[in-house]
């Protein structure tokens, strides 16, 4: 885990199909990573917006992944599911208890019927929480 940019970008692969306009949208407008993603100011999502079909708010779903895939070197459908569950930054997961970490993710994998069974458990939980604390420190 590296917790912080990689030397070279990481193109987006599999987007879920809710984020398909979205995904257009940016690759029209040159941004093909999650670098490029993240880096994005709200000035400028308002124009993706304005210019194009996508929705505001799936791009700032989009790019909050994209922060938890860049900052904690999280696999998207992780950071997807982070997000999702209501944990939205760096700062979120590290004011986090394990505990609670695993029972909102498998909250909401139960609540959208997800097969596979609690991804999140006790030992990822602890080390996705201790590290967004020390990037935090």
């Amino acid at each position: 885990m590296s917790g912080g940019d990689q030397s070279h970008p990481r193109e987006w692969n599999d987007l879920p199909q809710s984020f398909r306009q979205e995904r257009t949208d940016l690759e029209k407008a040159g941004i093909r990573s999650w670098e490029a993603l993240r880096d994005l100011d709200d000035l400028q999502l308002s124009r993706l917006v304005r210019n194009g079909r996508s929705s505001p708010r799936n791009l700032n779903r989009l790019r909050g992944i994209a922060t938890l895939v860049c900052e904690m070197d999280l696999a998207p459908q992780d950071a997807a599911l982070l997000m999702h569950a209501g944990i939205a930054s760096r700062r979120a997961l590290a004011d986090c208890t394990p505990e609670q970490l695993v029972r909102q993710t498998g909250r909401l994998q139960r609540s959208l019927g997800i097969a596979r069974p609690g991804s999140v458990d006790l030992p990822m939980a602890k080390a996705w929480i201790q590290q967004a604390r020390q990037l935090r420190n």
